[in-house]
């Protein structure tokens, strides 16, 4: 079976995040360059980027999954983004960025999401 690349990007940190999205998603995939950044010189910088690979039936839902990354990423960045969705500390009225679970202040747990 031949297995197709997904993701690749010179941001290793970046690679293993987007790496346990696609798993958190219930897809296999292989991580490959991950070591190989001590090659650019003799290797092409872009030959030496980590990469994800995924078998060619999970190409779609992980595709789908980087495409969801890079969509929410892009409205992180968006100024005032991060403030309307984050939330409020019921026990001391701290105020948390949305990717909080708990207050730092005072250990509270996020309440959960209204709908």
């Amino acid at each position: 079976m031949r297995w197709v690349r997904v993701f690749q990007h010179p941001n290793s940190l970046l690679v293993g995040h987007v790496r346990n999205l696609i798993e958190g998603a219930g897809v296999v995939c292989d991580l490959r360059n991950w070591t190989l950044a001590g090659g650019m010189g003799d290797l092409a910088p872009i030959d030496c980027e980590p990469e994800i690979w995924g078998a060619p039936q999970d190409e779609a839902r992980a595709r789908a999954v980087v495409e969801q990354w890079r969509h929410d990423a892009r409205e992180e960045s968006t100024p005032g983004a991060r403030l309307s969705r984050g939330w409020r500390c019921q026990a001391c009225g701290e105020w948390h960025d949305a990717h909080f679970d708990a207050c730092w202040q005072c250990g509270q747990e996020r309440p959960a999401p209204q709908r």
